[in-house]
């Protein structure tokens, strides 16, 4: 049987990976395996995209809108063909770190980009097939 870290931890919110494991051997449940789900990232945050428009001189990507919760919106170029304003979208910050890459500021095609909405892929979630996810996600 699997259980989510996060319900175990509601039960036990101050222990490390190792103490969880050992609470419940101790506890008479076998723990066979602890394994991460998902890749290492960070300053990835939920944020909504406020507009959509086209980029000036490219066909294929848009310039978003898009409220990461900070005063001021973060103009992001993005080339996923399903990114709609009222979206709802993981959006990794200029130094986040996600598999491989490490976001920066961008000139992309001529335009400052500060982030990156992410895909699934991107964020290593194999199970969500979207170009650009959309949260929480819709099948």
């Amino acid at each position: 049987m699997q259980f989510s870290e996060s319900w175990l931890r509601s039960c036990a919110p101050d222990t490390l990976d190792d103490e969880l494991c050992h609470l419940l051997t101790m506890a008479g449940l076998e723990v066979e395996e602890c394994r991460t789900v998902s890749a290492d990232f960070s300053n990835v945050v939920v944020a909504e995209v406020l507009s959509v428009e086209k980029h000036p001189i490219a066909d294929k990507l848009k310039l978003c809108s898009v409220n990461v919760g900070e005063s001021t919106p973060l103009q992001i170029v993005c080339g996923a063909p399903n990114v709609a304003a009222g979206m709802k979208v993981p959006c990794a910050q200029v130094g986040a770190k996600l598999p491989g890459i490490e976001i920066k500021k961008a000139k992309v095609r001529g335009v400052e980009s500060f982030g990156m909405l992410c895909s699934a892929r991107e964020l290593a979630c194999p199970r969500i097939t979207a170009v650009c996810c959309r949260w929480p996600p819709t099948r």
